[in-house]
């Protein structure tokens, strides 16, 4: 068996099949192209200053040059070599951020992926780079100018061309692209690059300059006092996010490198809304629809952040979602719950103000911590028969606390309940249920219990024998006429006398009449199978109250009849009352009633 010598190839890169990837797959939009050479423009100047003690890197500035056609970007950096022009340029995934002299110093740099400048030829088919290094005083000055149909040429700048050391990147704009414009520059110069430490200018062909850059971020700068502080960063919120903000919440994560501002939104939001938070990196923006960086539940907020930590993706428009990131984001959370500690500690009329626009988001974080719950509790506000209250307010009144645990089953009892002196809390909003069950934990003489429909029958009062026996047959015809929906007919005397009846059940009940009416309408072989699961649950009961006048009237009905049908609309009555939704069945019972009503009164 022969054996053959394995030969070594490289790869070949099709330069138009990679700007069609970054510009469709990898990057946004071609507008990070003005990101990409403030990136590079910012990071040469970062590293001369690491390699040149006599560098004032604060008197360094980016100058940029456009007439729409021609772009021109220059910086006092560190600038290249011939050979690293030949390493860095014409090598994808080369970055002069990698070289050994400057590798621990990575965290100051924009950049590490070293595809940037090719970003570039999703604007432009030319891009020329003239280059002299600040490392060596005698190389020469080299300009290597690439079209975007993957050719390139390397040529020594004659020495009576000798520029000062630093870069300077030339694009010639595709034709019929606008990208160049100087009103488009300044405006993605402005969106990009206002944060960075480097004086950065755009001008025009025979216009005055425009500064881009306006630091520090406004959230690190001295104010004269405290509200001159928060006007300035309302009217910032305003300018940047679009909405004049509740509240502002300074944000400080030392291990993340983070620090920014948490705007709190003045109008209710979704919990499931999309965030859209604004980072910076290192201070580049990095995106303005960041939606990882705090916790679900604070969906009240919208941030802007600079890091100079957490890793960017590949295209450096999103955060990579890693531990780091993770830290913090739990980071940011706790300064945000720290603030909401602090309003109820210290500010009781903002918290309120807060609350009534943000109490979901409130709840939803106080389920996972009992601290904030202890402290919140009192100005959390829950649907109850006392009206909407704190917990610890109605605790007090009732014990014990019984809990519905939907909304259609507190609309059941709430009205009787009320009445009869039963303290009932509606746990069928989101969040409210978990947060009631909660409540023993902090106080444990409370006592929560689950709403069953017997505490609300045992509190009515039964009749007098006589009554009860002198309706046995108006009982009968009632009942006969809703055995059709499952439904049992009694009658007690309860406030308020306005009532004249009330439906009871519970959620067992319910269940089982759903598997009913689905038996009653599925083929044999489904049908089958819900018989086989049947249950025997208590029937629901229509509850007539004899204090009522109309009940007493039409108890005395002697056509068995006309009786049926006042039960049937009685009935309908207290189904629409208590917002269940209608089984085929009711809905049949409920016209039937009606048009039985009115052919008694149309009759002759």
């Amino acid at each position: 068996m022969s054996e053959t010598t394995p030969t070594s190839h490289t790869f070949q890169v099709d330069l138009r099949g990679l700007v069609d990837l970054l510009s469709h797959h990898l990057y946004s939009s071609p507008k990070v192209y003005v990101r990409e050479l403030l990136q590079n423009a910012v990071d040469a100047i970062t590293a001369r200053r690491l390699i040149d003690d006599g560098f004032d890197a604060d008197a360094a500035a980016v100058r940029i040059v456009t007439d729409g056609r021609r772009l021109r970007i220059t910086d006092p950096g560190v600038g290249l070599t011939v050979a690293e022009v030949h390493k860095l340029l014409a090598t994808i995934g080369g970055s002069s951020k990698r070289d050994e002299e400057i590798e621990g110093a990575r965290r100051d740099f924009l950049g590490q992926f070293g595809i940037g400048l090719l970003a570039c030829f999703t604007v432009a088919s030319v891009i020329t780079v003239t280059s002299r290094s600040a490392k060596d005083a005698a190389a020469p000055a080299v300009r290597w100018a690439a079209k975007d149909d993957g050719s390139y040429t390397v040529t020594e700048v004659p020495a009576t061309e000798r520029p000062e050391p630093g870069t300077t990147v030339e694009l010639v704009a595709r034709p019929g692209e606008d990208w160049l414009e100087p009103e488009r520059v300044v405006q993605l110069a402005r969106e990009y690059g206002s944060l960075l430490p480097v004086d950065i200018t755009v001008e025009g062909e025979g216009e005055a300059p425009v500064r881009i850059t306006d630091t520090p971020p406004l959230w690190e700068r001295e104010h004269p006092n405290p509200t001159a502080r928060r006007l300035a960063l309302n009217r910032y919120c305003e300018s940047v996010l679009g909405f004049p903000p509740l509240d502002v919440i300074d944000l400080d994560v030392p291990l993340s490198g983070l620090k920014g501002v948490a705007f709190v939104l003045p109008h209710a939001t979704s919990p499931s809304a999309r965030p859209a938070h604004r980072v910076h990196l290192k201070r580049m923006l990095l995106t303005d629809t960041a939606d990882n960086l705090v916790p679900e539940w604070a969906f009240f907020v919208r941030c802007v952040v600079d890091t100079d930590s957490l890793r960017p993706t590949a295209s450096r428009e999103s955060l990579y979602d890693d531990e780091a990131l993770a830290v913090a984001r739990d980071a940011v959370g706790a300064q945000i719950r720290e603030w909401i500690s602090r309003l109820a500690a210290e500010d009781p009329a903002r918290l309120e103000a807060f609350l009534a626009v943000h109490e979901l988001g409130v709840k939803a974080l106080a389920r996972h911590d009992e601290e904030l719950l202890a402290a919140m509790l009192p100005w959390l506000r829950f649907e109850t028969t006392a009206g909407r209250t704190s917990l610890p307010e109605f605790a007090r009144a009732y014990q014990p606390i019984y809990l519905a645990a939907t909304v259609d089953e507190y609309r059941q009892v709430a009205q009787i309940a009320a009445a009869q002196g039963i303290g009932v809390v509606n746990g069928g909003y989101t969040y409210d249920g978990e947060l009631v069950q909660a409540l023993p934990r902090l106080d444990p003489q409370v006592k929560v219990e689950n709403l069953q429909p017997g505490v609300i029958s045992a509190s009515l009062d039964a009749l007098d024998t006589r009554t009860e026996l002198g309706l046995q047959s108006f009982l009968a015809a009632a009942r006969a006429r809703l055995d059709a929906v499952d439904v049992d007919v009694v009658v007690r005397e309860f406030n308020p006398v306005s009532v004249p009846a009330l439906l009871l059940d519970d959620r067992e009940a319910r269940r089982e009449r759903q598997r009913a009416e689905a038996e009653a309408q599925a083929d044999d072989l489904w049908g089958g199978i819900l018989a086989s699961i049947k249950q025997h649950a208590p029937r629901a009961q229509l509850v007539l109250n004899h204090r009522n006048p109309t009940v007493r009237r039409i108890g005395a009905i002697a056509d068995p009849e006309l009786a049926g049908t006042a039960v049937e609309s009685l009935y309908g009555q207290a189904l629409l009352m208590s917002h269940r939704p209608l089984r085929s069945a009711d809905t049949a019972l409920l016209n039937r009633s009606f048009m039985n009503l009115l052919e008694r009164v149309t009759k002759d």
